[in-house]
Parts: structure tokens; C-alpha cells; sequence
């Protein structure tokens, strides 16, 4: 029997929008510390207060205490569940080489714009989950998902960035439905990057970078074969709106 709160839907069993978890993926650095710390506690914050959570305590003495002055890179991962509690494990990390360029392609799964779920980081990913199982590994680095209007919104685990010519990075604004990436965060408060929604035209002849706090910015090439997709909406969530700021 299903638990109670769930719904069934031609058997399949869509459990409730409070089970689940806010996330934060962080990178230590030995004699730097946790990279973009404030920005990650900032969005922790504004996402549970945001969805009914419990305000987050102690982040920062579970963080130092899950690195214990680690001599080498580590990706750390905290999870928070809605009364507070924060769980931390990490694991060893190697940063991309210098010269990476990663191969994106474009997923048929799509975004809904109103599902203000998006904006932040959870353990609902099936989303994401559906549109990397579209590619093998071999076949692509991530991959990128449009909404139902055809806006490039992100990719399954990295936020997207398009060079303009100019220097500026031009990365779609949260209204399209995507999370508030750290580093997306970043690059906009510090006049790198400025919100403009995207088209796969213009990542198609646009300079093309995908990016995330833990790896940081990424030169991608579009795979062009997204051609001829049948698109997959993804239903609206069930929460209210979520604004999110930019800069905490």
C-alpha cells in the first residue's frame, strides 16, 4: 500500500513533494578551504526558508569536521532533510585538466518553466536523472534541457553559459526553470556573466561553456543531432513561487 500522502498514477506511485532533501556539492581545496563557501550556505539558506524547512545550524563545523584538514581535493556533499538535520560524506576529487572540452547533447526530456522546484538543489532529480540516461557516457559529457518553450535552460548537472563576443558570459535567467548554480551565481555578481535566455541557436554558433562549484567552468562543443526529437514535458511541481536572489 502506498505511504500515506502518495499518489497513484497507472501504477506508479508519485510520492509526496516533502520527501526529499535540499543538497549543496562543494569543493575543498588543501590551504583554501571550501570554495564558494558563502554563496553555497547563501542558497542552503534561501531554499529552505523558501520551502519550509528548518533553518540550517552548524553547517560549517559539520562541513570541517567531515574534511578533517584532508591533504588532497575533496568533493563533499551535504544533504539537509526538512527538520535540519545535515549529513555530510566526501570523496576524493581530481580537477579537469586544463584543456577539456566536454561534449554536450541536447536531451528530448524538457523542462516546465513553472516548476519553481527547479530553482533549488534537492534529491528530486528524476528529471535529470531521465535526460542523462538519454546518452551513454561515450556519447556525451551532459547533457542540456530545454523547456516548453524551447529556451536552453541546463544541463544535468552544470549550469550553461554562452560567450557573446564581448568577454560576458551570457547564461539564462532562473524565469526559464533551472537551478541557481553557485558558480552561475558567481559570475553574475562579479559582472562575468548577465542573464539572457538562450535558443539552441544560439548555443549552436555561440562559444559554448557548461560549469558547476565543484568543477568549475568547462569549454563544451554541441553534438548537433538533437534534430527531429519528440520532447517530453516534465509536469509542473506542486510549490508555490520560489524567488530566488542572485546575490545573497
Amino acid at each position: 500500500m502506498p505511504a500515506e500522502g502518495a499518489v497513484c498514477r497507472g501504477g506508479r506511485v508519485d510520492r509526496p513533494v516533502d520527501e526529499f532533501s535540499l543538497i549543496e556539492t562543494l569543493r575543498y581545496e588543501p590551504g583554501l578551504g571550501f570554495l564558494r563557501l558563502k554563496l553555497h550556505l547563501a542558497r542552503l539558506q534561501r531554499s529552505a526558508r523558501r520551502l519550509g524547512f528548518a533553518a540550517p545550524e552548524q553547517v560549517e563545523a559539520a562541513l570541517d569536521a567531515a574534511v578533517c584538514d584532508a591533504p588532497s581535493p575533496q568533493r563533499v556533499r551535504l544533504t539537509m532533510n526538512r527538520t535540519g538535520s545535515v549529513t555530510v560524506t566526501t570523496a576524493g576529487f581530481v580537477p579537469l585538466a586544463a584543456d577539456v572540452t566536454w561534449r554536450v547533447r541536447i536531451a528530448a526530456t524538457r523542462l516546465d518553466s513553472s516548476n519553481k522546484l527547479l530553482r533549488a538543489k534537492t534529491t528530486r532529480r528524476g528529471v535529470y536523472d531521465r535526460a542523462r540516461a538519454e546518452f551513454s557516457p561515450d556519447e556525451a559529457d551532459e547533457v542540456l534541457l530545454l523547456n516548453e518553450k524551447g529556451d536552453v535552460c541546463e544541463g544535468t548537472i552544470t549550469s550553461v553559459f554562452i560567450e557573446d563576443g564581448s568577454g560576458m558570459l551570457l547564461t539564462p535567467p532562473i524565469a526559464c526553470g533551472l537551478l541557481a548554480g553557485v558558480l552561475r551565481s558567481e559570475l553574475i555578481c562579479t559582472r562575468k556573466a548577465r542573464t539572457s535566455r538562450l535558443t539552441l541557436a544560439d548555443v549552436d554558433r555561440g562559444k559554448l561553456f557548461v560549469g558547476n562549484s565543484l568543477r568549475g567552468l568547462i569549454p563544451a562543443v554541441l553534438v548537433s543531432d538533437w534534430l527531429g526529437h519528440a520532447f517530453q514535458l516534465v509536469a509542473a511541481g506542486p510549490l508555490g513561487d520560489v524567488k530566488c536572489r542572485i546575490c545573497p
